[in-house]
């Protein structure tokens, strides 16, 4: 059986943002031990299946080099990402936000507590956002105090720094 080839998309390769907090990259560290751990009981499944001859017919066979493949990809894209991490610390100067800040803003008359991180903590729920967000950017070394306008889809929305932790 012939694996179709499908072209690559626009987001096909794209390289993960490398900041990260000290818990997301201890939080990667145990996968990736989790999936070096798997990886050595998938290889000899993987050897069992082919001592069955025929590989173009044996499905099976095909599945478990499937599931090694995969996990060497998971590893080895794990891998790199921890090799090009950069930890936010906890920043020192509270004056300007910046990657790792926690910010109050007012918004269209309501105050709301954002927390900036890299694109590969966000959570929306806990008001954790990206710089790269368009309310991510637009914070970006702004102080106390500043008031800036957040360009969103619905159109330029008025805000103002209350507070940076």
């Amino acid at each position: 059986m012939q694996i179709p080839y499908r072209k690559p998309g626009e987001f096909t390769n794209m390289t993960p943002d490398p900041h990260l907090t000290q818990a997301k990259f201890d939080e990667l560290t145990q996968k990736l031990k989790k999936l070096k751990a798997v990886l050595p009981g998938a290889i000899s499944e993987l050897q069992r299946l082919a001592e069955m001859g025929d590989f173009s017919e044996n499905a099976a066979y095909q599945m478990a080099k499937g599931r090694v493949r995969s996990l060497n990809d998971k590893i080895f894209g794990i891998e790199e990402h921890l090799k090009q991490a950069i930890i936010i610390a906890p920043g020192k100067n509270s004056d300007t936000v910046q990657l790792g800040s926690t910010v109050t803003v007012m918004v269209d008359d309501k105050e709301k507590v954002y927390q900036l991180l890299g694109s590969s903590e966000v959570n929306l729920a806990k008001g954790i956002i990206s710089n790269h967000s368009p309310v991510g950017e637009s914070l970006m070394g702004k102080k106390v105090g500043d008031v800036f306008k957040i360009n969103l889809a619905k159109g330029e929305v008025d805000a103002e720094i209350i507070g940076i932790k």
